[in-house]
């Protein structure tokens, strides 16, 4: 069959929701290559600087390439490549002067301006963002199919493990309205309790194609044998799950777990259990949802501590080893609204600027339409400019004695300068000494070992699940496809939000991917991923994307020409902060973390953002914004 006849049948030339014209198209929202683009993104007529002051403008409903969308990134690259100011035009002033001005508006970004106008409720605060939509990671991707709404999260997608979150993260999340016991209902935690988990075995990788149901549900033998792998490796794949053998014999507890710290969960299958290294492959990829790299680059004892939250798999070779406290998470994965943590940023947006959404309390924002012309409305105390990219941050004078900062950032092709008494970058950390090159040396190397894990969370709106209903599976674990990770969406019902909790209704699927590259450290592995992605035009995505899902569900009558109604790749090139490895890192004494030694405050600059705290989580954003304010208000 030849390509053309492939891709038809993939349904790849059928008219699916609009893929905002990103093939091919140099958006540039937030820089140099300018704004005849913006509008025709959402089907505007008109060049104006300000599209988001025209009633189309709505990011939420675009789909196609999403996350570090097109447009966001091309003024931050050629800052990074040195390359900006040689053709940097002059800056003009917009004239204005802010009390507070904070690079970056995702959730830490917004906390911040939440933290100081608790502080000083007159404050004037401006946030400049380079996306075209607020929420940093925490994006909202709403679909039409079937005569309905559906939503889900283009990023970062729980309240994890809420009771763990520090007093100023609690209080935050009360003070927006959210009780988190109303999940318990919401979240509806029995609606998949007789779906389990698949296993793709694709022939790139296995041989030939099966999708093979009952992992971790049937016993490991009977679940083996209906697999694609030899003998020998299914009977190794068996007893590493059954047998409760201690394989650190003779070490005490603590020897073991500093063992396992030590050595990676592939290098402890195949040379602490004896695992015949064929099998690595069923399990490399168990990691990429929570690391985004594989076995080869994630500690044994993080693998066994961390778990998966998806309960879609366990880690085996670990019962009979006495290793104490799992670290397991008492509450269930269940505190997630229909759209993720977008809900949480939509709430701040709320707080800080009621008109741009309207109501009150954590029902109503999950349909409450944002009026997105309000954000930088001159009327409002706090402002949200967004396809705006900082290019410079600078204390206005010695850092030691300044009085203020002057912000320069890049919008409609203009270079624009607009000045505060004190600044919070809330951004990317690791852009940070491209933007203040004035800052120490040591700090500017600190800031650059903050490498970003790439990853894409793909959404895939589709006709209705009776396939997955038919195969009785939730989720599909496939170790060597394009997407490692498939799973129907959270049932979340809230508000007038109601989960499509019926198999003939439209559904959506989530699809994980994180390129990665087994054997070298995780940084460079993060660095390769991340230009790969940045490589990738939506049409790879999509062709991958159908052939994979016609593949895995094609014997249950799957047809992804007719099937698929929406498809948005959520491609985050800078992805989950970096977090400590012990396989890669040192042991840094204390206050010599590199994330620790790069968010020092330099003059009136202060730095927050979950980089800051070395971990991807809600609850660390804020911390973080917590922390960076206050250090502004202790300035004065």
């Amino acid at each position: 069959m030849s390509e053309k006849s492939q891709d038809r049948e993939l349904g790849m030339d059928r008219k699916i929701t609009r893929r905002d014209f990103l093939d091919g198209v140099a958006l540039a929202v937030g820089g140099a290559l300018v704004s005849s683009a913006v509008p025709r993104v959402f089907g505007l007529s008109d060049l104006d600087s300000a599209p988001e002051k025209n009633p189309n403008y709505y990011p939420p409903a675009l789909t196609g390439l999403r996350g570090n969308h097109e447009g966001s990134y091309p003024v931050a690259h050629s800052l990074r490549d040195h390359s900006f100011w040689d053709s940097a035009s002059k800056p003009e002033s917009t004239g204005e002067t802010y009390d507070l001005i904070i690079v970056g508006g995702g959730i830490s970004g917004l906390a911040a301006a939440y933290f100081y106008r608790k502080h000083a409720a007159s404050a004037h605060i401006l946030i400049l963002d380079n996306h075209d939509d607020f929420g940093g990671h925490a994006k909202r991707n709403e679909f039409r199919a079937g005569g309905r709404l559906l939503l889900s999260y283009g990023g970062t997608q729980s309240i994890d493990t809420p009771s763990e979150y520090s007093d100023v993260a609690k209080g935050l999340i009360a003070e927006l309205g959210i009780d988190t016991q109303r999940f318990y209902k919401a979240y509806d935690q029995k609606l998949y309790e007789k779906l389990g988990t698949g296993c793709f075995f694709d022939k790139e990788t296995f041989g030939e194609d099966r999708l093979v149901t009952g992992m971790g549900s049937r016993p490991w033998a009977e679940f083996l044998k209906s697999t694609p792998l030899t003998e020998k490796v299914r009977r190794d794949i068996e007893r590493v799950y059954t047998e409760k053998a201690d394989y650190l014999a003779g070490l005490s507890r603590e020897q073991k777990r500093k063992r396992l710290t030590e050595t990676s969960y592939a290098d402890y299958l195949t040379q602490t259990c004896k695992l015949d290294p064929d099998a690595l492959p069923f399990f490399q990829t168990y990691t990429h949802d929570e690391f985004c790299v594989g076995i080869d680059a994630v500690s044994a004892l993080t693998c066994y501590e961390v778990g998966d939250d998806y309960g879609s798999f366990t880690y085996a070779g670990f019962d009979g080893l006495d290793l104490g406290d799992q670290g397991k998470k008492e509450e269930p994965y269940i505190f997630h609204f229909p759209d993720g943590n977008a809900s949480v940023a939509r709430l701040l947006v709320r707080s800080l600027i009621p008109a741009a959404l309207p109501g009150h309390g954590m029902d109503d924002i999950v349909t409450a339409g944002a009026d997105y012309s309000c954000l930088d409305d001159p009327r409002s105390a706090v402002r949200v400019r967004l396809n705006s990219t900082v290019v410079k941050v600078a204390n206005d004078g010695p850092a030691k004695s300044a009085k203020g900062v002057t912000v320069a950032y890049m919008r409609g092709g203009k270079l624009q300068t607009v000045r505060a008494k004190s600044c919070v970058l809330a951004c990317y950390n690791m852009m940070i000494p491209f933007l203040c090159p004035e800052l120490p040396e040591k700090q500017k190397d600190a800031l650059h070992q903050l490498v970003k894990s790439p990853l894409v969370y793909t959404h895939v709106a589709i006709r209705n699940w009776s396939t997955f209903q038919q195969l009785g599976i939730q989720h599909i674990i496939a170790p060597g496809s394009y997407h490692t990770y498939t799973a129907l969406d959270f049932p979340v019902s809230l508000g007038e939000y109601q989960f499509p909790s019926k198999p003939e209704e439209p559904m959506v699927l989530f699809m994980l991917r994180t390129p990665c590259s087994p054997g070298l450290p995780q940084r460079d592995q993060n660095r390769a991923g991340r230009a790969e992605l940045m490589q990738t035009p939506f049409s790879t995505f999509e062709r991958n994307i159908r052939d994979q899902l016609a593949r895995m569900l094609g014997t249950a009558g799957f047809d992804p020409a007719r099937d698929i109604e929406g498809i948005t790749v959520n491609r985050w090139a800078h992805g989950y902060a970096y977090s400590p490895n012990p396989l890669f890192d040192p042991q840094w004494r204390k206050g010599e973390e590199p994330w620790v030694v790069g968010r020092q405050p330099f003059g009136r600059i202060s730095i927050a953002n979950s980089d800051a705290g070395a971990s991807a989580y809600t609850n660390v954003a804020i911390d973080q914004a917590y922390r960076a304010v206050e250090e502004v208000i202790a300035r004065g």
